[in-house]
C-alpha cells in the first residue's frame, strides 16, 4: 500500500486577498461603490485574476467576479468592523462565507476565498522548517531580505513617526538592517556548525 501524502497546502502559496491591500487600491473610502481587478502574478508570470466590485455603503461587502477549473463563480464576502481596542476608530474585517470567522485576509481554498481555518492541515511555510534552519533563516535572511526592507520603509503610505517619534516599526526595520551589515564569515560558520 502506498503512503499517504503527507506535504501539507502552505497558506504562503494561496492566492490571498486583504485588507491592507485593499485599501492601499483605495476599494475601502467609505460611502463608495468601486469596482475593479486584482491580478497575481509568481516571478513576472501572471497565475490569477479576479474582477472585484466593493461597495462600502450601508451593508458593506466585497462582490467577487471569476473562474475556477471553468466554472463560474460570483458571490459576496461582507466586511465587519470591530471597535479599536485604543478607542480611535474602527478596524475592518472579511466576514468568511463558510467558517464565519472574522479576518483580514481571504485564501483561495478549493475555488473560494475563505478564512484560513476553512483549509484542514494548511501550515505557513516557516511552520515546516526545522529548528536550525529556523536559526539559519534568521541569522542570514536579513542579509538577503535587506532590498525588501528597504522598499517597505519607502513605501508611500508607510509611516516612520508618529507624534515626532520614530514608530516601532520603522526602528525594527532599520534594527535589521543594522544587524545584516554586522553579520561577519564567522557567525555564518558558527551557525552552520551547530
Amino acid at each position: 500500500m502506498p503512503k499517504q501524502y503527507t506535504s501539507p497546502t502552505l497558506y504562503n502559496e494561496l492566492l490571498q486577498i486583504s485588507i491592507t491591500q485593499l485599501k492601499e487600491l483605495g476599494y475601502l473610502n467609505t460611502e463608495q461603490i468601486k469596482g475593479g481587478t486584482i491580478s497575481w502574478s509568481s516571478n513576472g508570470n501572471k497565475i490569477g485574476g479576479i474582477s472585484i466590485q466593493v461597495n462600502t455603503q450601508s451593508q458593506p461587502y466585497i462582490e467577487l467576479d471569476y473562474s475556477y477549473r471553468n466554472e463560474p463563480k460570483k458571490y459576496r464576502v461582507y466586511l465587519t468592523s470591530i471597535k479599536s481596542n485604543l478607542n480611535k476608530g474602527e478596524i475592518l474585517y472579511f466576514l468568511c462565507p463558510y467558517t464565519n470567522k472574522h479576518c483580514r485576509k481571504l485564501y483561495l481554498i478549493g475555488g473560494n476565498f475563505l478564512h484560513r481555518e476553512a483549509l484542514k492541515g494548511g501550515m505557513y511555510e516557516s511552520q515546516t522548517k526545522s529548528k536550525r534552519n529556523r536559526q539559519l533563516d534568521k541569522l542570514i535572511g536579513t542579509i538577503f531580505n535587506c532590498e525588501t526592507l528597504y522598499n517597505e520603509a519607502n513605501k508611500i503610505h508607510f509611516k516612520r513617526t508618529y507624534a515626532g517619534k520614530p514608530t516601532k516599526r520603522y526602528l525594527q526595520i532599520m534594527e535589521q538592517i543594522r544587524n545584516a551589515g554586522n553579520i561577519t564569515t564567522n557567525d555564518v560558520e558558527r551557525a552552520l556548525l551547530r
